[in-house]
């Protein structure tokens, strides 16, 4: 098989829907899977309320960030932060929606082709990332992308899960002086 043609690029009003029915779509034990509570998942319709929301808000100001992955210009998944603080840090959350696409290494390139957006676009100095330790996809994807783990401990991690084992990892140095040097290296050309 030829190995697809991957994107990334914000979101867009017309991804909101697709985003809000893979959580309102996902079964309980997907979504237990990765580390999430069925009972405490928001309704549909606040799901495209907060999607709404972050496509209005300035970089500044946003409480939430997406990027759409893309596979020959089919989205197959997304890339959240939340917990801005804008020119600080901020939470990041990968989502391959696509099950017969995943275990391919998509999700790590994709991964590496999400962090410019972070950094630059919400002038990022820190980027967590803190997978459900017990779920091997998301963990194995920040390895190869070049993420290390910081720690182990056990949390609640958000209002939609359950307390749970977590991995802090985040970019190794010479994966951020890779992404600000290609940032920098765009910008002044």
């Amino acid at each position: 098989m030829e190995p697809y043609r991957l994107s990334v690029r914000e979101i867009q009003a017309s991804d909101i829907a697709r985003i809000a029915d893979y959580w309102a779509q996902a079964s309980p034990d997907y979504l237990r899977s990765m580390g999430a509570d069925a009972a405490k998942l928001p309704g549909r319709e606040q799901f495209t309320a907060m999607l709404s929301e972050q496509l209005t808000q300035p970089y500044e100001a946003k409480k939430a960030y997406c990027t759409i992955w893309e596979a020959d210009g089919r989205p197959i998944g997304h890339c959240n932060v939340n917990k801005i603080e804008f020119g600080e840090s901020a939470y990041m959350h990968l989502h391959l929606w696509d099950g017969s696409i995943r275990q391919q290494g998509v999700g790590v390139e994709l991964v590496k082709m999400s962090l410019s957006y972070f950094f630059k676009n919400l002038q990022l100095k820190r980027l967590f990332c803190e997978p459900y330790a017990l779920n091997p996809a998301p963990n194995k994807t920040l390895e190869k992308a070049g993420f290390e783990l910081v720690r182990e401990y056990v949390t609640t991690p958000g209002p939609i899960n359950f307390e749970q084992p977590e991995r802090r990892e985040e970019p190794a140095l010479k994966r951020l002086f890779f992404i600000k040097m290609r940032y920098l290296c765009r910008t002044t050309i």
